[in-house]
């Protein structure tokens, strides 16, 4: 039986042309125990103009997965570094990652045998 993934999709703003420090910055914090602490097994940046986007994929849930590790030294410092690129996509509504966090309606897999 197939172990079932789960996914975490981040929505934020990204400053123009800042994709490779922002690659150099996560590949850092891939290099160290955060990863693992998250329970995190792939992840895959994207952009489209200044939309940032972070497929994450776990064996845990996303959301309760980083409530566990925001406190972390690890994860503060890859915020921190992270604060120059990245600001939220809706300011107004911003409290936590939870509200940069998308919201899955659907899905679909192919049947595995």
């Amino acid at each position: 039986m197939a172990r079932r993934v789960k996914r975490g999709l981040i929505i934020a703003k990204i400053k123009p042309g800042s994709e490779e420090n922002v690659a150099e910055i996560f590949a850092e914090s891939d290099r160290s125990d955060l990863p693992g602490l998250a329970g995190v097994t792939h992840r895959s940046l994207f952009v489209l103009e200044d939309v940032y986007i972070h497929y994450v994929e776990m064996d845990e849930d996303f959301t309760q997965a980083v409530d566990q590790v925001r406190e972390h030294p690890l994860f503060k410092e890859i915020s921190r570094k992270l604060d120059d690129y990245i600001t939220p996509y809706n300011p107004e509504t911003w409290q936590s990652p939870k509200d940069a966090t998308a919201v899955e309606f659907y899905t679909w897999d192919a049947d595995e045998e």
